[in-house]
């Protein structure tokens, strides 16, 4: 199987947490296209007080790999958004449009939780973003303890328009118990829209690798097809039907 199009990655050098050089990050993606990717998007983090990375700066760290993926043909594409933190000063810049959303439609965007709450006015802040034509989607909400209680306290935000983003590699226990047992109800309950590897390093591909295999043997081959390919692509071209 292949084909597959993973929208979030952190294989830009030198920017975030993920790749510190740039031999990392091919070795990153030369893992990933092993394991099925056609195509990677990009995502370095926009956190403040952490990653404070503009999208100026953001661009100019992609512009660097990209030179370096381009010599070398068994890659697979890549493209270029940001893993968004919701707090005031990123959300502020993606409201104002110095964030990076998903290309080519620049309908969507990649939206990240603190892990242990969720944030004060999440749901407005999310519903001011579909206003600006921007659908939000939520990276590995399973991650995020108020999810390990309850699943459902997701509905609200799916009702506004949010698409979850599995990581694949929680489904075979990759981050612990918690999010294992949480990506497993959501993927039961069929509210994950697309699934990536979320992939730092090309270790993590491994862990990716045996996520694909357990997403296939839980949902079935069409729900994980539709993962992997159909929703990611639906994303990427601001397709998903409201």
């Amino acid at each position: 199987m292949s084909g597959y199009i993973d929208l979030h990655c952190h294989f830009v050098a030198g920017i975030d947490d993920g790749a510190p050089d740039l031999a990392e990050g091919i070795a990153m993606l030369r893992g990933l296209a092993s394991i099925g990717f056609a195509s990677v998007v990009a995502t370095p983090h926009m956190r403040a007080m952490m990653f404070e990375n503009s999208r100026a700066e953001i661009e100019a760290a992609f512009a660097v790999t990209e030179r370096e993926v381009k010599k070398h043909p068994d890659l697979p594409d890549v493209s270029l958004s940001c893993e968004h933190h919701l707090d005031d000063t990123s959300f502020a810049s993606l409201l104002a449009g110095r964030g990076l959303p998903y290309p080519p439609a620049h309908r969507a965007a990649l939206i990240e939780f603190p892990n242990e709450h969720f944030p004060a006015q999440c749901q407005a802040r999310l519903f001011d973003l579909r206003m600006k034509r921007i659908r939000p989607v939520l990276a590995h909400p399973e991650r995020y303890r108020p999810v390990w209680k309850d699943v459902e306290v997701l509905v609200p935000l799916m009702d506004g328009g949010t698409l979850l983003l599995l990581d694949v590699a929680a489904l075979d226990g990759k981050y612990g118990g918690g999010p294992k047992q949480a990506a497993h109800a959501l993927l039961e309950a069929g509210y994950y829209y697309a699934a990536c590897s979320d992939a730092h390093r090309a270790r993590d591909v491994r862990e990716v690798d045996k996520g694909i295999k357990r997403l296939f043997d839980v949902a079935g081959r069409e729900e994980g097809e539709f993962l992997l390919r159909e929703g990611p692509r639906n994303i990427l071209e601001g397709t998903v039907a409201d």
